[in-house]
This record gives C-alpha cells, structure tokens and sequence, in this order.
C-alpha cells in the first residue's frame, strides 16, 4: 500500500524545524517586499543607482539585441521588396515625379529666404551636435515611456539635453550614467513639448498619453482648427528644445487640438543625435527644479 501524501511531521524534531523555517523565510520576505514597496513609493530617486548598474549591465546585450533587429528587418524587407517591385516601381516613378517638382518649389522659397536673411542681418549658429548614439531599447506597453541610448556622461551627454532623430524629435535626457543615458519619451505623459504649427506658427503644447499617443493642444482654442495632416515644430519656447524640429503631425482633429502621430517613432529609429540645450540658463533651471523635487521627495 502506497503511504499517504498528507504525513504529518509527528514527533520529528528535524520536520518541524523545517516546517517553522519556511515560514519563518515566508513572512521576512512579504515583510521585505512591503518595505521596497514603501520605499519605492516614498523616495523614487533611492533605487536610481540601481537602475544605472542594470542599465550599464544590460548595454551590450541591448546593442546586440538592436544590431539583430536591425539586420532582420533589413532581411525581411529584401524579400518583401523582391515580390512588390512592378508596384513599388510605379509608386517610385510618381514620388520621383513629386519629388522634383517639391524640389524647384524648396529652390525658390530658400533663394527667397537667403536674400531675406542678408537683408535683415539675420545669422543663425550652427549647433553641434553633443553625440550620436544608439537606441538600445525603449518601453513598450507600460504607462511611463523611456528609453536606453548607449551614450553616456563619457561622451558629454547631461541631464535635459534633446534628441532627435532623423526624422524629429525623440524626447530628452532624463538620467545620465556613465556609458549610458535614460530618455524621457514625447509620449510619456510627463513630457510636455512646446510646439508651433509650420505653415502659419500657430502656438500649441504637445503631450503624450499613458497609452503612446500623442495630443496637439491649442493655447488659445477656438482661434483656429487643427486639420489632418497638419505638421507642428518645437517653438524654442522654455529654452530646452531648439526650434524648428518636426515633432507631430495630427491625424485626427479634436475640441481643442488634435490626436497625433509622431515625426519620429523611436520603435523605427536605431541611431540618434543628442543636441545641446537650446539655452544654457534653462538647463540649469532644470537641474535645479529636479534637484528641488529630489530634496522634496527626502523630507519624511
């Protein structure tokens, strides 16, 4: 006959010595638990030298990991292109045709803006950029957007700087560490962008959502509508963002704004360009009000 399952430990010193010590372990770990969990909640900044050593940790597994991506999306693409070629050609042939009519148009409008700009004196500084790095990963689903770059206080990035990618704007440095830097998202809900419209500088805010997307808010609603297909730069307002970078086009048009896409999905981009502040007196007020927010969040 089989012994049964349910045996108690009896007389047994050594079963009830067992038995005492996993509960024991059990309740110092919920115990545990809570306290990270107040901790976490009471002082946010506590765990951020931890999160720099995972990030630091975790960088050459997250450059692999976009080298990969990169070189299957490529793969994948070769052969979509393959089977879609007459189509693709016909596309082709009419955007090439698009293209150089755009291009006589953009010829004129800069020889008009040359000649306007020598008339008033006007004299733009060329920005340079701080680094170019690579976008080794950024959060999916969650309801904060971040992500990882493989540059860090090594190559002069610092707290608040913009990057953007070819196509516009990414977000801006929001923890820097050695070798690798932490990037506050146009879609986290925390970043808020001043932007203006580019056919007629109309003023607006962009925000992001807690699930991705983006919204174009008006500051003086009921002056103007947001149609789609509008696109919106950075202002220069606030000193962190230069101007003139595509942030958003609108899709989809509301009360006071509209519902947006990105200029630059950071899911599309591998490489991108950490640039300067825009004015230097922002960034330090910016490091100074997150300092202050720091100090708050210590006081018991």
């Amino acid at each position: 006959m089989a012994p049964s399952k349910d045996r108690r430990p009896g007389y047994s010193r050594r079963a009830q010595y067992g038995i005492f010590t996993r509960y024991v372990v059990a309740v110092f770990g919920v115990f545990v638990g809570f306290g990270l969990l107040a901790l976490s909640l009471t002082d946010p900044g506590a765990f951020s030298f931890a999160r720099g050593t995972a990030a630091e940790a975790a960088r050459p597994i997250g450059e692999a990991n976009a080298v990969a991506r990169s070189t299957g999306q490529d793969f994948f693409s070769a052969i979509a292109g393959y089977f879609q070629a007459g189509q693709q050609n016909a596309e082709l042939r009419r955007e090439v045709e698009a293209a150089r009519a755009n291009a006589l148009t953009m010829k004129a409008l800069e020889d008009e803006n040359r000649r306007l700009k020598a008339l008033v004196g006007v004299i733009e500084a060329d920005r340079k950029p701080v680094a170019a790095a690579r976008l080794i990963g950024s959060t999916g689903t969650s309801m904060r957007r971040f992500a990882l770059l493989s540059a860090g206080a090594r190559q002069g990035v610092r707290v608040g700087q913009p990057v953007r990618a070819t196509t516009g704007l990414i977000g801006r440095v929001l923890d820097v560490w050695p070798s690798t830097s932490r990037v506050l998202l146009v879609t986290d809900p925390d970043n808020v962008v001043p932007v203006r419209r580019a056919s007629d500088g109309l003023p607006a805010m962009v925000t992001g959502g807690s699930d991705g997307t983006i919204m174009i808010r008006l500051i003086n609603t009921g002056v103007a509508l947001v149609r789609p297909g509008d696109v919106f730069l950075t202002s220069g307002s606030g000193g962190l963002y230069p101007p003139g970078i595509p942030v958003a086009v609108a899709v989809k048009t509301t009360r006071d704004g509209a519902v947006a896409r990105l200029a630059a999905d950071p899911s599309e981009a591998e490489f991108v360009v950490v640039e300067p502040v825009f004015q230097p007196a922002a960034e330090q007020d910016q490091q100074a009000e997150d300092a202050a927010e720091a100090a708050k969040a210590r006081v018991p």
